[in-house]
């Protein structure tokens, strides 16, 4: 019964965790807020909760956390659409990525055996984060080249470079900004629950 108890607890300590840090993915989108501009580049940082969630709590509230982020990526495309959101309509373009993001971050950190917990996090922050740049553009890539291409009006040749581009222009900053933010996070966390 106190086990029961306990398990219990766990759970909803866990869905309360992905119920926060999936309204923070939604409100960094809804607001503007999840973009930082760094010239050229506005760098995301939407994905964050999905690592954080995965780092503290494991693969599955991170799965979940980047579920939701990939649901809302889908209505986002609908309610407030672009000239490219068509590719996010694709749940292997917008929740596949999403959901890949917490299996890496948390199976990185896991892996790396160093007694350099901020070594360790940020690995994995910068895993989970180009997880989520090479996942969205590699499936755009692999499954929307021809269609992307038209709709920009550019050649298929020029498309690739285009993606090849934002890859490395959104890939790199967001990397850097996604581990900085990560290793405050989750040791902020961490010390509080030491205490």
């Amino acid at each position: 019964m106190e086990r029961g108890l306990r398990t219990a607890r766990f759970n909803t300590r866990q869905m309360a965790i992905v119920g926060m840090l999936s309204a923070i993915s939604i409100v960094l989108g809804v607001t503007g807020l999840g973009f930082i501009p760094i010239p050229p580049v506005k760098a995301t940082i939407m994905h964050i909760p999905v690592i954080i969630g995965a780092i503290l709590e494991g693969p599955v509230v991170g799965c979940m956390v980047g579920l939701i982020f990939g649901i809302f990526s889908i209505i986002q495309s609908i309610t407030a659409p672009t000239p490219v959101s068509f590719v996010f309509l694709n749940p292997i373009v917008s929740v596949l990525p999403r959901v890949l993001i917490a299996l890496t971050s948390y199976y990185t950190y896991k892996a790396i055996k160093t007694n350099f917990k901020v070594f360790n996090m940020s690995v994995a922050a910068a895993i989970g984060s180009l997880t989520n740049t090479c996942g969205v553009l590699g499936m755009i890539y692999l499954i929307y080249l021809g269609p992307y291409a038209n709709t920009l009006h550019l050649s298929i040749s020029a498309a690739k470079k285009g993606i090849a581009t934002v890859a490395l222009m959104n890939g790199i900053p967001e990397a850097i900004i996604s581990t900085i933010i990560t290793v405050a996070v989750v040791t902020a966390v961490n010390k509080i629950r030491h205490k």
